[in-house]
């Protein structure tokens, strides 16, 4: 008798042990969504293969998305297998700023952005001004020669609803671990 409710407290101890890793795992994939890296738009910060922790509470806890901040957003764009896409890019333009591009570099608000993330400074094309409307941002990779971003309309201005969220962490490679 006495070893039969060991046995029930035992399992009644991994019962209450799985059920407390399930709901923290919930909490934490509710508030944080991990991603790796797959194409070559955000080098030289972020290559292919690289785990990265998105928060997807960050604007909604610390407000709003702003320049420079790194995102993931969901785009129409379809993979192979017909799968929408996710990309990760960086905030270059915010709702009411002006976003020029002019002998390959970016004007913001009419003045030249510092932009030392960059893999190559001046390889951003030619853009005419456009004014950014409220709720939508203005999004480019930091490999511009390769990026498929908000400078054309395959990807566009990025509206705030489509905001996965911010990168927050890089946890993979060990030796680049770093927050953003």
């Amino acid at each position: 008798m006495e070893n039969e409710k060991k046995q029930k407290s035992k399992l009644g101890e991994f019962l209450r042990d799985v059920i407390i890793a399930l709901v923290l795992a919930t909490v934490i994939l509710l508030l944080f969504k991990p991603v790796i890296v797959k194409q070559h738009s955000m080098e030289p910060n972020f290559y292919g293969g690289d785990y990265l922790i998105v928060s997807r509470q960050a604007y909604s806890i610390f407000g709003d998305p702003a320049t420079g901040d790194i995102i993931v957003f969901k785009t129409e764009l379809t993979d192979e297998e017909g799968n929408h896409k996710s990309l990760i890019k960086r905030i270059i333009g915010c709702p009411g700023d002006t976003v020029e591009i002019r002998a390959g570099y970016v004007y913001l608000n009419g003045e030249l952005l510092d932009e030392p993330y960059l893999m190559d400074q001046g390889l951003s094309g030619e853009m005419d001004q456009v004014t950014i409307p409220e709720g939508m941002y203005f999004c480019c990779g930091d490999n511009r020669a390769v990026s498929n971003d908000s400078r054309g309309s395959e990807v566009g201005l990025v509206s705030e609803e489509d905001i996965i969220g911010k990168v927050v962490l890089r946890l993979y490679p060990f030796d680049r671990i770093s927050t953003f």
